[in-house]
């Protein structure tokens, strides 16, 4: 991978930290499945190819749909998706976009009636971390290649 700086070397033990908890994330009750789509869809309005490439390959490790894949940036327009997985999409878009309108109560509570204080947390940490990735990405000019 063509970098413009060997990030990993430069930052280990800030990478190793980020590692960890990455490897922490993949432990939460939030379902691999969903997780790797909440991925692809941040990575997705975030424009980073590089993490859609590396997040659709993992989907399609676990079995997600072809289908579920090339509809996700149609996801409220479907119904292929549970009303669950709707609801962390919604919330994935609202804290990339944060800046926007922030993370409305109604869309708290509509999530939480859903998803548990745990389950909300593991959501929020798990929509940061991939945002994270897309950024330190981005800025580090990573390429998907084939």
């Amino acid at each position: 991978m063509d970098n413009r700086i060997d990030y990993y070397e430069v930052a280990k033990e800030e990478l190793n930290l980020i590692m960890d908890l990455e490897k922490q994330l993949k432990k939460t009750s939030i379902d691999r499945k969903l997780r790797e789509l909440i991925k692809i869809r941040v990575s997705q309005i975030n424009g980073c190819a590089f993490c859609i490439g590396m997040h659709t390959a993992d989907a399609r490790k676990m079995k997600v749909s072809e289908e579920q894949i090339y509809l996700l940036n149609a996801w409220d327009d479907t119904n292929i998706y549970s009303e669950k997985e709707k609801l962390a999409f919604k919330l994935a878009e609202a804290i990339t976009h944060i800046s926007k309108n922030g993370v409305p109560t109604a869309l708290y509570n509509e999530v939480r009636a859903c998803y548990s204080e745990e389950e909300y947390t593991d959501l929020v940490l798990i929509i940061n971390q991939i945002n994270m990735w897309n950024r330190l990405s981005i800025a580090m000019g990573n390429q998907h290649t084939v």
